[in-house]
């Protein structure tokens, strides 16, 4: 049996260096929070080859002494924590001493610092794990701090990283979560000597949102504040009915520090349950403030997790404080829409254009059609022509007849009405219908995009006005690793700016207003291996489930003779008993069902 053997400091330095540094962001990660903790004020941060060439982070902080630097190059050197009880209270950044000997430990690092007391600053340089040297140099105030060839010596673990644009995007989408927590810090970000994006001390948060992730994402939020005991929860929040497809932009930090919460996530999630659609997640960047002695930040080892003392309430305190804000800015914006908008003219069905649910998708009649009279619910209905102007008319001579190629004889529906806006009833010889006239729309929807996409050739509209619109570091770099995709699904898009894009032409059968945001959504389910390019038969599927989701949400039922060409229509697909998610689209009572209920 082997002998039983402490292991070197290098190679313990490396092994921790393996839980702690995953891929460069995590070495920008613990540079920044260290200057952070040093009460900086300015940040520069530069990078070059997604990080793995260089990495350097410079701060005007305490700076070190000689000494000091010496000692924060050992491992579990640090200046946080004196004890064990220590532990449960944190209230810095980092605190176990264990990042700057693991960095050391991969790649070649020089460490530069100085005091403001000091006339020189220090210099130290380590290869592999192996001090090299420590000497005097000159530099301003501030510890500046680069690793270069990151991972050298261990060359396997360099090969599980991803590409260079990936590796920078990490490190930018990091950088931003840094800058946005901490306003009255100036961040500067540089790549290959040119500057990402450079923000100096901003007055407010919503001022910082907008730097970093841009105007547009800013003027969709709205402040959030409130306070009970201990718990302190502030930040933006997305207004009612503004989401996303994923949770990438939904954003939390615990005591300033930028965490992944499942207790908070499901907590907003949950919160916005009637205030976005199904299957859309909120955008938020909010802040809780909690006594460090109820939240255990000593989790993981890089800190993404946090455990909180008491997650019941916490998650409680949270639920009830956006679902407030919510409702306020819910009622303040009926109240201006109340205010501005006329009173609506009643409308004369007499004279009414019903519009087709189907205009623009292939194979849905888009033919006008009005009505010359009241037609009484549960009348039978009939459109034929033969009017003055040619427009067809309805008349109530027989039950209305629909034909369809998966059913022998023909089915006598008469419209009677709808109920709970969600459901229209058609009388039957044999008993009640009851059709969900959203999922009908999404079955149909649903199988003419699939058969557009199944085409060989996409028919696309030109936009005359192109769509621009802006993404962050990780959204562009998935963006141009599938443009080939995007392309071959009708949708032509181009860069004009780092981050920023135009859509040129969109699919026909989809409206523009909804375009930017079906190619966010788009973009979501690839970044989230949700949607597989590289299988095009479930892709394209994927493809029209979310875009008639998108269509059926954004659609409106009109008139009475409406219903019964949607119901005409649905009986000519393929599977017209359930939607585009697999749900039923109608169910009929029968009439013995009804005595039988009635004791009949």
């Amino acid at each position: 049996m082997p002998a039983i053997r402490i292991l070197p400091d290098v190679v313990a330095n490396q092994i921790a260096a393996g839980e702690v540094i995953e891929r460069p962001a995590a070495v920008v990660k613990e540079l920044i929070e260290n200057s952070l903790d040093a009460g900086a004020r300015r940040i520069e941060i530069e990078f070059s080859k997604g990080g793995k060439n260089l990495i350097r982070v410079e701060d005007n902080g305490y700076g070190m002494s000689p000494d000091d630097a010496l000692l924060s190059l050992e491992r579990h050197g640090t200046s946080k924590i004196r004890e064990a009880a220590d532990l449960l209270k944190i209230g810095s950044y980092g605190f176990r001493g264990e990042a700057l000997p693991s960095i050391a430990s991969v790649s070649r690092f020089t460490l530069r610092t100085r005091t403001e007391e000091r006339p020189h600053g220090t210099e130290i340089f380590v290869n592999g794990g192996r001090l090299v040297h420590a000497k005097e140099c000159g530099m301003p105030g501030g510890t500046q701090i680069e690793v270069a060839h990151l991972f050298h010596t261990v060359p396997a673990r360099r090969k599980f990283l991803k590409t260079d644009n990936t590796e920078a995007a990490h490190i930018v989408h990091l950088s931003r979560l840094f800058a946005v927590a901490n306003p009255n810090t100036s961040f500067t970000l540089l790549e290959n000597g040119r500057t990402l994006f450079r923000s100096p001390v901003c007055q407010s948060l919503r001022e910082r949102v907008g730097e970093i992730f841009g105007r547009q994402i800013a003027s969709q939020l709205i402040e959030i504040e409130a306070e009970e005991e201990d718990y302190k929860l502030t930040g933006l929040i997305g207004k009612p009915g503004v989401g996303r497809a994923t949770r990438h932009e939904l954003v939390t930090y615990v005591n300033r520090r930028p965490v992944d919460s499942r207790t908070l996530n499901f907590a907003l999630i949950e919160a916005y349950h009637t205030y976005i659609p199904k299957g859309r997640y909120p955008l938020a960047f909010v802040f809780l403030e909690v006594d460090p002695a109820k939240v255990d930040v000593n989790v993981h080892p890089a800190k993404r997790e946090v455990r909180f003392r008491e997650e019941g309430r916490l998650r409680h305190f949270f639920i009830r404080a956006v679902l407030d804000r919510l409702r306020e800015a819910a009622t303040v914006s009926a109240v201006g829409v109340a205010s501005e908008e006329p009173k609506p003219t009643p409308i004369n069905l007499q004279a009414r254009a019903v519009p087709d649910f189907g205009k623009g998708l292939t194979g849905i009649s888009s033919s006008p059609a009005t009505v010359s009279r009241p037609i009484a619910p549960g009348a039978p209905i009939q459109l034929e022509k033969g009017n003055v102007d040619g427009a067809p008319v309805a008349v109530p001579p027989e039950p209305f007849k629909i034909a369809t190629p998966a059913m022998e004889g023909s089915l006598n529906w008469r419209y009677f009405g709808t109920a709970h806006g969600s459901y229209v009833v058609f009388e039957t010889d044999n008993g009640l219908v009851l059709l969900n006239w959203r999922g009908a729309r999404g079955r149909i929807f649903y199988e003419d995009i699939l058969a557009g996409l199944e085409g060989k050739s996409q028919n696309c509209q030109k936009l005359l006005f192109p769509i621009a619109f802006e993404l962050d570091a990780l959204a562009s770099a998935a963006l141009e690793e599938h443009l080939d995709f995007f392309q071959s699904n009708g949708f032509e898009i181009e860069q004009f700016g780092r981050n920023y894009y135009r859509i040129e032409s969109l699919p026909d059968w989809l409206d523009p207003g909804l375009g930017e945001g079906f190619a966010r959504d788009l973009l979501s389910l690839l970044r989230e291996r949700g949607l597989n390019p590289n299988r095009p038969e479930p892709a394209r599927e994927e493809i029209a489930r979310l875009a008639s989701d998108r269509l059926a949400q954004t659609s409106r039922l009109f008139g009475q003779v409406e219903p019964v060409r949607l119901a005409e229509r649905l009986m000519t697909c393929r599977n017209p008993l359930n939607d585009h998610r697999g749900r039923p689209t109608f169910f009929e009572i029968s009439w013995g069902d009804l005595e039988k209920k009635f004791g009949k």
